[in-house]
């Protein structure tokens, strides 16, 4: 039972090409940061999908080479009991770009509609009275000039089982599988009327969701971002020349003795030979 039926399943992107293509793309996200700096545009990106969907290996590759105070990352925990009693999206709000930023929501206000519907984490006012403001909230964004882009990552149930399981037996990436995600398996169709409905309501003119089909993590992380590039106005700002100076002579600087100082131990050199 897949999330999205296609009438024909593309064949996995090989590696070679993907790298090539994913260097090229990153080569353009740098230029689209440099854009937003001198422009000083604000970027929201919102990564939605199913728990293993593919949304945080997308976001890597997406600021993999962007500068960390420019292209951030918001990933918010649970809330707290004051933020609880908060209207729903005030936190939310916290975290959106200044001019010259790119804000990534590693999930977003969209938790409402997603996991905290079905696991019943709100009550049906709640729920109902988000998928109302939802599209309001984000008309008032658009209006403000801020870039929205959101993406919906569609993985199928047994690609989202095999990466449970790669996750169970990886003592590296176990950490990634939580309870949540166990319990997401069993409620699989609780999820999809919840998606369902809440592009019924959220995806419009204004806003819409783009889907990101991604049981191929390489496939999906290239398509995701060469429609991120393609959506936005941005072009080449020329780099200014930069010259390094001569390095000055010297004044009579010495170095402190080495032995007065604490090195860390030379653990590398037990790799050689």
């Amino acid at each position: 039972m897949a999330e999205e039926q296609w009438t024909a399943k593309p064949e996995r992107l090989a590696k070679r090409p993907y790298e090539r293509e994913l260097l090229r793309l990153q080569q353009e996200l740098v230029k689209l940061q440099e854009w937003v700096r001198v422009e000083g545009a604000r970027v929201v990106v919102v990564f939605e999908g199913r728990d293993a969907a593919g949304k945080g290996g997308a976001i890597k590759r997406v600021t993999e080479y962007l500068h960390p105070r420019i292209a951030r990352v918001a990933a918010l925990p649970m809330p707290t009991e004051r933020q609880k009693s908060q209207w729903y999206f005030q936190r939310y709000v916290e975290h959106l770009p200044a001019a010259g930023e790119i804000v990534l929501f590693d999930r977003s206000w969209y938790n409402r509609a997603g996991v905290e519907r079905v696991m019943g984490f709100c009550s049906d006012e709640e729920y109902w009275q988000f998928l109302h403001q939802c599209p309001t909230f984000e008309r008032m964004l658009i209006e403000a000039g801020i870039l929205l882009r959101k993406y919906w990552f569609s993985v199928s149930d047994t690609e989202q089982e095999r990466r449970f399981r790669a996750r169970l037996g990886d003592p590296m990436k176990r950490w990634k599988l939580s309870p949540m995600d166990v319990e997401s398996i069993t409620r699989w169709e609780d999820y999809s009327r919840a998606k369902d409905e809440m592009f019924i309501h959220t995806d419009v003119p204004d806003s819409p969701w783009h889907v990101v089909e991604s049981d191929d993590k390489r496939r999906a992380r290239i398509n995701m971002i060469s429609h991120l590039l393609s959506t936005v106005p941005y072009h080449e700002i020329k780099a200014p020349q930069i010259e390094l100076p001569p390095r000055p002579a010297s004044r009579g600087y010495q170095r402190p003795p080495r032995d007065l100082q604490k090195y860390v131990p030379d653990h590398a050199a037990g790799l050689l030979g």
